[in-house]
């Protein structure tokens, strides 16, 4: 099943998505879940699959996608969590994975456009697949971590490299404002069972920058989940952005930076393709 957050008439919405349309589940059952985060905190899957085969209320074509989820409590990022990426940027691979934040308002969804910052030019792309939590838990087993998964989707986690080396702390260039591609929407595990036997793809502008598979992942899906919720509790709609393969941007001779009127597209095997103009942040 694929469930997509969208805009609507100027209303936020989600749904089932039907072949070339959505089911409006915000119509419904939105006075008991008026978002897809809160359908997940109230184990609201097994409702939503009960109308799945009911007709579209709407086209795919005439929405505008928002971030799958909108409004997580947290998005929480693993760096250096592909061995040829860590080999590129010189780094040395860690026992245990390097985590960093990001934060809902740096994010856009399936065709909405990606925003250069006007402070940098070193505006870079990075695919991933996006974990997204269904069932919430503490010190979660890794045996037991992939109980916990509602389902994935794509994620571009745009990364402004200069603002990422003012510090040792990655925070600065992985939240700007609008830099994040969340999408196009989340598949649930009932189609996508193991993590770890997906493929990925990043096209910039038609061309492969980077292709590999998940179980090159150096902590995988369910370690990731046990060490993060052995920090803080994950909470149903949190999202766990698992890490990038080699072939950013910034390791690439000369530098391939995203900009203005470029389109990037990141692509995982069962779940779709992730698709995002690039426009220039508006001086002020």
């Amino acid at each position: 099943m694929k469930l997509v957050s969208f805009v609507s008439g100027g209303r936020a919405r989600y749904g089932v998505v039907s072949g070339d349309g959505v089911i409006d589940l915000a119509a419904r059952f939105g006075e008991r879940w008026p978002t897809l985060r809160d359908m997940l905190a109230a184990d609201g899957l097994a409702e939503a699959a009960r109308v799945a085969d009911e007709a579209p209320d709407f086209q795919l074509a005439d929405l505008e996608f928002a971030p799958v989820i909108p409004n997580p409590d947290k998005i929480v990022c693993v760096g250096l969590n592909y061995r040829d990426h860590v080999a590129e940027t010189g780094r040395t691979e860690t026992p245990n994975p390097a985590l960093f934040a990001r934060y809902a308002g740096s994010q856009v969804g399936h065709g909405q456009s990606l925003i250069k910052p006007a402070v940098s030019d070193e505006f870079d792309y990075e695919g991933e697949l996006a974990v997204v939590i269904g069932k919430g838990g503490r010190h979660i087993a890794a045996a037991d971590a992939l109980g916990h998964v509602a389902g994935y989707a794509c994620y571009n986690e745009g990364s402004v490299r200069d603002w990422q080396r003012h510090t040792s702390q990655y925070l600065a260039g992985k939240t700007f404002a609008g830099t994040g591609g969340f999408g196009p929407w989340l598949v649930t595990t009932d189609d996508i069972p193991d993590p770890a036997a997906l493929t990925l793809e990043t096209r910039l502008n038609g061309q492969v920058v980077q292709h590999s598979t998940t179980d090159l992942m150096i902590t995988p899906v369910p370690e990731q989940i046990a060490y993060i919720s052995t920090i803080l509790p994950l909470l149903p709609g949190d999202v766990i952005v698992s890490g990038t393969p080699g072939g950013v941007g910034s390791k690439r001779k000369p530098p391939l930076w995203m900009r203005a009127g470029d389109v990037v597209e990141v692509e995982i095997s069962h779940i779709g393709v992730l698709r995002n103009p690039v426009v220039a942040e508006a001086h002020v």
